[in-house]
């Protein structure tokens, strides 16, 4: 497969509500496109970065700049035989930048399956029809608005609520939301990295509310302290930042940091990665689960398609449409009982609409091969 463009898109869509974490609040999504045009099929993916580094190290002007000027050369050098499985030692003599790694390695994998008439979940190795779907919850301005939040998430259908929590906001919310909406409901926290190995005498005080896991409460690097937290506190450890490959996740499972794994595939280097990281996690017994980056119909079409595979057995960060957008880039996604359905269409299984496309453009640039 030859690439005759890579196209990239700065896009700028409004939340329905603002989103806090323990990094800070947002009330827009920024999100950088890639589209990749090809002699027989067209691709697209979704730069998962944010425009600031604080989730992670990479960032939008960051991820344009090293696509545009160290990625995509590598790739043209490798001329018509390239494919998306050649995309990642093609790119192995850029370190890091895993993020913008994965949105080239994902526009290339849509255009080449679209051609080729298959599905992502088909190619990725997806079971179910249907996955079942969390959201994410973040931290509010009060107790009553968290609880009208989650009452309205589970009025929806949501089978599972994720709290974000922080120093501070972390008892009082899960203690009210167990309180209110009782024991069956499926409760789990993410904390971001807010926390240390001085904080886990305080996370102990989690256990008597049955949480499912707790994500990341410790700084990202700190892989000795997971495992030692986990010896301290009854709720399972869950790895979502710490870790960017299946090495990462084999080393975390041996060393006993986590019990559980969210898988995002931007963070990992992309679709094939995750599906690695799926791999060794299922060998060792470990459940993983797909998060989520607050993504547009692009992203949420390969995460929906990733998280059909058999070890994805929690719910996911892989919400509704209307969760975040009041007007998405495709077709909306839309809950059936409490789940998403796996497209089933070549590549991604979704169009963008190019009048949304258009309207919510802020800047676009290409690259000719």
């Amino acid at each position: 497969m030859k690439i005759e463009n890579v196209e990239l898109r700065r896009v700028r869509l409004p939340l329905v509500s603002p989103f806090r974490t323990s990094f800070g609040s947002v009330s827009e999504r920024e999100a950088l496109l890639v589209h990749v045009t090809t002699a027989d099929a067209e691709g697209w993916a979704e730069c998962a970065a944010e425009a600031e580094p604080l989730y992670s190290s990479e960032f939008l002007d960051g991820c344009e700049l090293v696509i545009r000027d160290h990625l995509t050369p590598r790739l043209a050098a490798a001329g018509n035989r390239l494919t998306a499985e050649r995309v990642e030692p093609a790119l192995a003599a850029v370190k890091g930048h895993r993020m913008s790694k994965a949105a080239l390695e994902t526009a290339i994998l849509d255009a080449q399956l679209r051609a080729s008439g298959v599905s992502f979940g088909g190619y990725l190795g997806a079971v179910n029809d249907l996955v079942p779907a969390g959201v994410s919850v973040g931290i509010m301005d009060s107790i009553d608005r968290l609880l009208a939040a989650v009452e309205g998430y589970l009025d929806e259908g949501y089978l599972r609520i994720k709290l974000k929590i922080e120093p501070g906001w972390d008892l009082g919310p899960v203690r009210a939301v167990r309180e209110r909406f009782g024991p069956d409901v499926l409760l789990q926290v993410d904390a971001n990295t807010a926390y240390t190995l001085a904080d886990a005498r305080h996370l102990a005080r989690l256990d008597p509310f049955d949480l499912l896991l707790i994500e990341q409460p410790l700084p990202e690097d700190d892989m000795l302290g997971h495992a030692a937290l986990a010896k301290l506190i009854q709720t399972p450890v869950c790895l979502d930042e710490s870790i960017e490959s299946a090495r990462d996740a084999a080393a975390a499972i041996t060393l006993g940091a986590c019990s559980i794994i969210n898988v995002k595939p931007s963070r990992v280097g992309g679709y094939l990665e995750a599906r690695r990281i799926h791999d060794v996690a299922a060998a060792h017994g470990v459940p993983v689960w797909c998060g989520g980056m607050l993504e547009t119909g692009i992203g949420r079409a390969a995460n929906v398609a990733l998280a059909g595979l058999p070890d994805f057995v929690l719910p996911g960060d892989t919400s509704a449409s209307s969760r975040y957008y009041a007007q998405d880039l495709t077709e909306p996604f839309v809950l059936e009982d409490g789940h998403l359905r796996v497209p089933t269409g070549p590549g991604i299984g979704v169009e963008v609409l190019p009048d949304v496309l258009h309207e919510l453009t802020v800047s676009r640039s290409d690259i000719r091969f």
